[in-house]
């Protein structure tokens, strides 16, 4: 498994070394999921269609280039086309997961579980009626499971401000929720 790494999004798709490609997979892969999940209803597509989306972040990931839209925008890019590739056809084109010899696992019960966990519509709902600085936060921190630490590198904040940010954005959650101050 790869190790956490405060190197940006950018330097790790620009890297040769696998790692850093794998460090960047664990920094998407629950938010990926998650947005396969809401769009298809159906886990198995879910986990088919990240792992299209990120064979085909593998294979281009020279022709991405750093300044302009940023990596996590640039893999959503890719997230939409392999989605469209899926409606159109109906199921999941498997060929560049073939062509890069990635084996399809079947999904287990506890991962399908996991993957509609992801895709629920009121937290994504409450996370996106909050500033974005705080929904940013706690994208990074909680959902995207990343330290303090490496948040406030990406983010280009100070590891409190990071803490404030994600504790205030909590806060206001859990007075949505109607769970106290």
């Amino acid at each position: 498994m790869p190790v956490a790494s405060n190197r940006t999004d950018e330097d790790l798709l620009g890297s040769d070394d696998p790692e850093d490609f794998g460090v960047f997979y664990d920094r998407h892969i629950r938010a990926l999921l998650g947005y396969f999940m809401r769009r298809t209803r159906d886990p198995e597509a879910a986990a088919d269609l990240a792992a299209e989306t990120f064979a085909s972040a593998l294979g281009a990931r020279r022709r991405f280039r750093p300044g302009g839209a940023p990596a996590g925008a640039w893999l959503y890019a890719i997230a939409q086309r392999r989605l469209a590739d899926y409606h159109r056809r109906g199921r999941v084109d498997d060929r560049v997961r073939r062509s890069l010899a990635m084996e399809r696992r079947p999904l287990a019960s506890e991962d399908a579980r996991m993957i509609r966990l992801l895709a629920d519509e009121t937290a994504t709902t409450l996370l996106d009626d909050l500033p974005g600085e705080q929904r940013d936060a706690i994208v990074a921190h909680v959902v995207g499971d990343r330290g303090y630490g490496e948040v406030a590198v990406e983010l280009q904040l100070t590891e409190a401000a990071v803490r404030q940010r994600v504790s205030r954005g909590l806060k206001a959650l859990r007075r949505r929720l109607g769970g106290g101050p």
